[in-house]
């Protein structure tokens, strides 16, 4: 294995510059394309659609047209680490155990609240981006059974516009009985969903905003995201949706009914994680969330029919919405403080030992 910007670079180019030719060697010809007129393709990777030319990128900066092919990345992160599963968070997932988490470089969207900036904002920001590390499917493997994880997940940046690589990771890790996943903005497109799905288990979905207008500050559309919602759940992924609930930006009422109120609309067995926000990136200085709107959005998704609500970011001080309950008896099934798991009480099969009532999710 070898790590870092290999040498022959030249030192004296600006950052972003030295980065993408790294990355640009670091690329395999990409599979969720079309081609059109004069050596132009179309990209399905993410909902986008970039139309790339000879000689462009798409939006991500990191999928490229040369000479009338589109390339994508392949074969390295930029960032890997054993975690839990529920930090991604997947709270109906393998309760208790852990996920080798990789992630690459790019992103089709540019959030100024996110977590992963400097990743995600890799060829877009100047002060942002990781000096990759080149790596095999195979050596991930061997990486993910030293750390004991039971799942492979592709994250820290958009998975979408990195499919490629993240399936030729997925297929050896499906082989060795791994679960995977992906967490994912939700900017998606049905070719790049029927793409991953044979070889992705779980799936993780930011509702961001129910708002069009503040979606597209963020580089995105409100429809495309909801649209992504029901496209995952209808193809049989297992689905988490999670709201990362920021101060003056998503925390109306009002807007969170209506989030709520969307996803029971899709499934009320689908998870809803309302997280709290503290300040990163570009919103450094931003009010962090408080305790008392996590716990008024948990009420709101009750209350829209949503068997499964969760507060994150505040371990310890959120009381039951860590926990996951059977709906129909009420007795606790999974018992959390953060990201520990202190009792699980789930069956293999997935029901409540209590009652016998099924709980949807990834038990075994």
């Amino acid at each position: 294995m070898a790590s870092g910007i290999p040498r022959d670079v030249v030192a004296s180019k600006p950052r972003s510059v030295r980065l993408a030719e790294v990355l640009d060697s670091l690329v395999r010809p990409a599979e969720l394309v079309c081609p059109e007129d004069g050596g132009s393709v179309r990209c399905f990777a993410c909902a986008h659609r970039c139309l790339v030319r000879p000689g462009r990128r798409g939006i991500c900066q990191v999928r490229f047209n040369r000479d009338g092919t589109l390339y994508a990345p392949s074969r390295y992160v930029a960032g890997l680490h054993s975690d839990p599963i529920e930090k991604k968070p997947f709270y109906h997932v393998l309760p208790g155990h852990e996920t080798l988490t990789f992630g690459m470089l790019g992103c089709d969207f540019h959030c100024g609240y996110c977590q992963n900036w400097v990743t995600s904002q890799a060829l877009r920001d100047e002060s942002a981006g990781m000096a990759p590390t080149v790596l095999s499917p195979d050596d991930l493997i061997v990486i993910a059974r030293r750390a004991g994880a039971r799942m492979v997940t592709s994250s820290y940046n958009e998975p979408s516009i990195t499919a490629e690589w993240a399936m030729e990771i997925f297929r050896s890790a499906k082989a060795e009985g791994f679960k995977t996943a992906f967490v994912s903005n939700g900017n998606c497109t049905p070719q790049v969903l029927d793409y991953i799905r044979p070889f992705t288990d779980c799936y993780k979905i930011d509702l961001k905003t129910m708002s069009d207008r503040a979606y597209r500050k963020l580089g995105g559309m409100l429809a495309r995201v909801l649209d992504s919602i029901r496209m995952v759940y209808e193809r049989g992924f297992w689905l988490e949706v999670v709201t990362l609930v920021v101060p003056g930006f998503n925390d109306d009422p009002v807007e969170l009914a209506e989030a709520a109120q969307f996803i029971a609309s899709v499934s009320p067995d689908i998870p809803w994680h309302v997280t709290a926000f503290h300040g990163e990136y570009r919103m450094a200085k931003y009010t962090s969330t408080r305790v008392g709107t996590l716990l008024q959005a948990c009420e709101i998704g009750k209350q829209a029919g949503l068997r499964y609500v969760y507060a994150g970011n505040y371990p310890g001080h959120v009381g039951p919405w860590e926990d996951t309950s059977c709906p129909d008896c009420g007795d606790v099934l999974v018992e959390r403080r953060g990201y520990l798991v202190r009792r699980v009480r789930v069956t293999e099969a997935g029901l409540c030992p209590s009652c016998g009532a099924r709980i949807p999710g990834v038990w075994r």
